[in-house]
């Protein structure tokens, strides 16, 4: 009978381990967290979920969830404001657009209204009697 080899946990393996863990399954702390477990963890908070409650739960201090959570909402206003100010631009470009094209359109009604004065002056003014 072969001897069953125990597993392996080297340092890469337990860190992957770490971060692709639930964050409904505490760690107890241990390993690194990644910014989709972060950010479970501050829904959860932002959620209504008592901040000395998961702060047990996962081992992280109140502190550091706080900060968590100071990062999160500051990412997502940024967010807004990026977008905020993109469709400013945006609607800038188009209004820009619009202009150009009417003072094209009026500049060649201007040349062909020239043209016309010139060939013929005065044809369309007749009185109707």
């Amino acid at each position: 009978m072969s001897n069953p080899k125990p597993p392996v946990c080297g340092g890469a393996e337990g860190a992957r381990r770490a971060t692709e863990a639930d964050p409904q399954t505490s760690r107890g702390g241990k390993g690194r967290w990644s910014a989709k477990r972060k950010a479970q963890v501050v829904l959860e908070l932002l959620r209504g979920a008592d901040l000395e409650s998961l702060s047990r739960k996962y081992a992280v201090t109140a502190a550091t969830l706080s900060a968590w959570r100071d990062a999160f909402l500051a990412g997502g206003e940024a967010s807004l404001k990026v977008r905020q100010e993109d469709l400013v631009d945006e609607q800038g470009r188009r209004m820009k657009s619009v202009i150009a094209e009417l003072a094209m359109e009026n500049e060649l009604l201007r040349e062909r209204i020239r043209r016309l004065e010139d060939e013929k002056p005065f044809l369309g003014w007749r009185s109707k009697k």
